[in-house]
């Protein structure tokens, strides 16, 4: 599903990524933990194509990543890659229901297309009652799950989560990675989570420790 091979990565002088070598199946859910400044969110980036590595290889679902030009590369990050943030991201001006169309809108899906799969995946996801809720008011779970179903709505390879539940509750955080499970049982969804969350940590398939730009413990 998700192959790195030698990722480096530098700002400035400062070398973030010292030759990341990492594999990921398809259905996995894995969580990446490790102090600040390890590279965590960085290897997230290039992971999901936001960020580009200085050496190495991307292969995701199939396709070496590093060797589309921009415009494949955005088709491919749309179609491919669902994303959830640890602030939900959702644009306050529109309903939920309207906040999960818009990759669909991206991919070039018709309104009565993103419409209807955005209402299927509300729906899947409890959250039928609340589409036509603008974030303002929505709670911070609900809000977190709608930002799930945006990142669904393409049926995407992988889920990439930068701390989902950093922002939360005790009980939305569970809720939350409850639902993660959920997904992979019920879709086979793979999920590559960074978290400082050690409870999710320890639920997870695996859990990869960086440490300086390096793994160290992948288990």
């Amino acid at each position: 599903m998700i192959e790195l091979s030698g990722i480096t990565k530098s700002f400035g002088t400062l070398q973030v990524l010292k030759g990341i070598d990492l594999l990921i199946g398809k259905g996995e859910i894995v969580s990446i933990v490790g102090p600040s400044g390890a590279g965590k969110t960085t290897l997230l980036q290039i992971m999901g194509t936001l960020d580009k590595a200085d050496a190495g290889t991307v292969i995701l679902n199939g396709t070496e990543v590093n060797r589309l030009k921009e415009k494949e590369l955005s088709a491919f990050r749309n179609q491919q890659i669902g994303f959830v943030f640890q602030f939900h991201q959702l644009l306050p001006e529109f309903t939920a229901l309207e906040n999960v169309m818009i990759p669909a809108f991206i991919s070039g899906a018709s309104s009565g297309d993103a419409m209807k799969r955005a209402k299927e995946t509300l729906d899947f996801l409890g959250l039928a009652e609340r589409a036509s809720h603008k974030p303002a008011e929505l709670s911070g779970g609900e809000k977190q799950r709608v930002a799930v179903a945006r990142a669904l709505i393409n049926s995407p390879a992988v889920i990439l989560a930068d701390e989902p539940s950093g922002s939360l509750d005790t009980r939305n955080k569970e809720e939350l990675h409850q639902l993660f499970f959920d997904l992979r049982d019920k879709l086979g969804q793979t999920f590559v989570i960074v978290t400082h969350d050690e409870t999710l940590a320890k639920l997870t398939d695996r859990t990869i420790h960086m440490v300086d730009g390096r793994i160290s413990i992948d288990r």
